[in-house]
């Protein structure tokens, strides 16, 4: 009968939070540490790490990347939004005779308040602009021109 090799002993010092973690992680799962570390350095050390790796990586950046992309939809929805009601504004609000302006200058701030509240509560309830408006804007069938 052939004996399997002894194990070799290895000391290590560990950060005290790494130490903690492992203890913790250890308990759970009601291994011991040195099985627990084992795992991980045999693992740390397997040709696939790398590999692993770099698929986490591509993960993590596909996600961003998407997050991206909807920021950027977000931004040009934003954009053309302020743009449309702009023109919008311009095009339909007549200027005022000067004392019915110097009354509007005056009642100005009350009312960007009130626009400032209400903003508000739309982003507290929803829904978002964003999502009423359809990811493909082409099949609106809105002239925005």
């Amino acid at each position: 009968m052939i004996k399997a090799p002894k194990k070799q002993r290895l000391s290590v010092y560990l950060d005290p939070d790494v130490m903690k973690a492992l203890a913790a992680y250890a308990a759970r799962r009601d291994q011991s540490l040195s099985l627990i570390a084992e795992a991980g350095i045999a693992s740390f050390l397997s040709p696939d790490a790398a590999e692993r790796q770099e698929a986490a990586t591509t993960k993590r950046l596909d996600q961003l990347d998407r997050r991206m992309t909807r920021m950027e939809r977000d931004v040009g929805i934003t954009v053309e939004t302020l743009a449309v009601f702009v023109r919008f504004w311009l095009t339909t609000t007549p200027a005022l005779p000067e004392p019915a302006a110097q009354a509007a200058r005056a009642k100005s701030n009350e009312r960007y308040e009130a626009f400032v509240a209400a903003l508000g509560r739309r982003l507290a309830k929803g829904p978002r602009l964003r999502q009423e408006i359809s990811e493909d804007t082409g099949q609106s069938g809105l002239d925005d021109r």
